[in-house]
Formats: C-alpha cells, sequence, structure tokens
C-alpha cells in the first residue's frame, strides 16, 4: 500500500465540514479528535446510500481538520477542565435521570474519499452532489453536520485522478493539496512509538504504554547539577517532539471468543458473530497537507485480523517514511 497506485477512477472531496457535538471521547485513556474509526463509519454509512451509483464503493478516506474546539472550560477555582453538559430535567422523584453524558466537541473537517468505479466527470459530478446532499443529512462521529457556507472553496469537489503513480503524485501536488490549506493531517506514526520503546527499553524496563505517555506528554527534567553549587540544579524541558504527535485511538482488540450470531444474549445485531473488545491505541501526528508528497499517505483504511481479535485502522505515512 505504500507508493502505490489508488485503484480509483477518481476523488470525492467534501471540504470543511462543520460538525457540531461531536463525540470528544473516542477511547478509555484521552480525549479530543475524534477517533479515524469514526471517519471510516461515515464514508462507510454513505457509501452503502450509494450503492446505486457506486456498487464498487470506496477505497479509505483522507482526514484533514481545520478547526477544533471542545466544548470545555475551566472553572474558577478549578485547576482541570471541566466538560459542558447538559442539565436534564429532573425525574418524577426530584432526581437526575441515569443518562450518560458524553462529551462533545465542534470541527471542521475535510474529507477526501477515492471512489473505485469508473466514472467520467459528468457522472463523477453528478455523485459528488447526491454524496453531499446525503452526507448533510448524516451524523459524523455522533455529531450534526451545519450547512455549508456559501463560496467555491465550500463546494463539494470531484478530482479524477490519473492511472499511473506520477500522475496521481502531481495532481494531488498542484491540485488537490492546496485545497487541503490551511489545515493538518491526521496519520499513523506507528514507527516513532517503536523507536521510543527500544530507547526506554535500553536504559530500562518499559512497555509499550509507558513510550505511548513519554511521547505525548510534557517531560520536564533535572539538569546536571555544577559542582561549586550542588545543591541547584536547573529544570529543563526534554528535547522537543519530532512533531505533533497525539495518542491516538486506531480500533479494538478482542478479549474474547468469536461467538456465533444469537449466541450472546442481547447483542445488537442477532445475525452478526459476536466478540467483546477493548481499545486499541498507537500513536498519531498532525502533518501539514503541503509536506505530503504521496496521496497514498493521507488515506485510512480498515484491517481485520479476526484469528487474533485486531480491528484497527491503517494508514501508510509511516511505512513511506521509512523508504
Amino acid at each position: 500500500m505504500v507508493n502505490t497506485v489508488i485503484a480509483a477512477s477518481g476523488l470525492l472531496v467534501l471540504p470543511r465540514l462543520r460538525v457540531q457535538n461531536a463525540n470528544a471521547v473516542s477511547g478509555p485513556l484521552t480525549w479530543g479528535f475524534p477517533s479515524p474509526t469514526a471517519f471510516i463509519g461515515f464514508a462507510h454509512a454513505l457509501e452503502r446510500r450509494l450503492t446505486a451509483q457506486i456498487p464498487q464503493g470506496f477505497d479509505g478516506v483522507g482526514i484533514v481538520c481545520h478547526g477544533f474546539q471542545a466544548q470545555a472550560s475551566k472553572p474558577v477555582g478549578r485547576h482541570t477542565q471541566v466538560f459542558h453538559l447538559t442539565r436534564n430535567p429532573v425525574d418524577q422523584d426530584g432526581g437526575a435521570p441515569s443518562l450518560v453524558e458524553e462529551a462533545r466537541a465542534r470541527l471542521e473537517v475535510t474529507l477526501i474519499i477515492p471512489v473505485l468505479d469508473e466514472l467520467d466527470d459528468y457522472e463523477g459530478n453528478k455523485l459528488v452532489q447526491a454524496a453531499f446532499g446525503i452526507a448533510l443529512s448524516m451524523r459524523l462521529a455522533g455529531g450534526s453536520i451545519l450547512p455549508p457556507r456559501p463560496g467555491k472553496r465550500y463546494e463539494p469537489l470531484w478530482q479524477p485522478l490519473p492511472e499511473d503513480i506520477d500522475g496521481q503524485r502531481e495532481t494531488f501536488k498542484n491540485k488537490l493539496r492546496r485545497h487541503l490549506l490551511p489545515g493538518f493531517a491526521l496519520v499513523r506514526r506507528d514507527d516513532l512509538l517503536r523507536e521510543r520503546l527500544a530507547d526506554m527499553q535500553a536504559k530500562a524496563p518499559a512497555t509499550v504504554l509507558d513510550a505511548l505517555l513519554d511521547l505525548c506528554r510534557l517531560n520536564i527534567e533535572p539538569g546536571e547539577a555544577k559542582p561549586d553549587e550542588p545543591e541547584k540544579v536547573e529544570w529543563h524541558v526534554e528535547k522537543r517532539r519530532p512533531g505533533w504527535l497525539v495518542p491516538l485511538p486506531i480500533g479494538y482488540a478482542g478479549i474474547s471468543p468469536l461467538y456465533a450470531p444469537g449466541e450472546v444474549a442481547n447483542a445488537r445485531d442477532s445475525e452478526t458473530p459476536f466478540r467483546f473488545v477493548e481499545s486499541l491505541y498507537s500513536l498519531g501526528q498532525w502533518v501539514s497537507p503541503h509536506r505530503i508528497e504521496n496521496l497514498q499517505d493521507l488515506l485510512w483504511h480498515t484491517e481485520a485480523d479476526t484469528a487474533n481479535g485486531i480491528y484497527r485502522c491503517v494508514n501508510a505515512y509511516a511505512a513511506s517514511r521509512s523508504q
């Protein structure tokens, strides 16, 4: 999947979608921008609504964020932020209803979706308008999509793709990339996670979680004491990170056998195999689109290993950096 031709006739570009009340908690350890699973799920739901026009469907999704605002604040006298949650009406006994509120955020994103079906410009533009109209009625990461603003930059775009890798690279660099600025693309950097883990294990026992936390937090460490003033130590922030790194929920890992359909009581779907899972974390990075050379580096895909119970989202950016 690295530096390979994208088997798509063109790209469906949904620019600057404004989402309100999106879910800001994608996993048990972190909060913030929604997980790639939310955007892949959105593209899959959109694909199912367009089956009559594109039987072959989509091939991944690229995620570019132009703005993010968590609905949170720090009250007077508090040292931590709290989310803005609704105060629901009391029940008949005068108590609070048993509702589990979710943290919310506002965001503005552009989605780039390759279309596998062979479409000419007329069919592509027709698909874009139909897809955009459907998308505005859908939920994205649990949030509502607001009506588009006037202007050409907010109109959906059909971008034809050449069949060769060089042509696709030139199309991305010269025709598409400027539409993504200003903004930051979300990519996966598990290569940096492995490097940090190896460095930490060379000094002391460490786990992958230790490496993930070390990369995503601000570490303040003491410097060496001066011989003439051993009681004085200067504290400093450790060396800068290799980019804007964030912990990233990328999918789920199974914690139970795969049960047959209907075997587990009260499952949402009685016709699909069932498995209990927990969140799967990796390392992500926000990268400016002008630093991305290959369109494939931008796209997220799904990967399932049912034998080992791994269901995750994958991205080729880290692999292309190692070449």
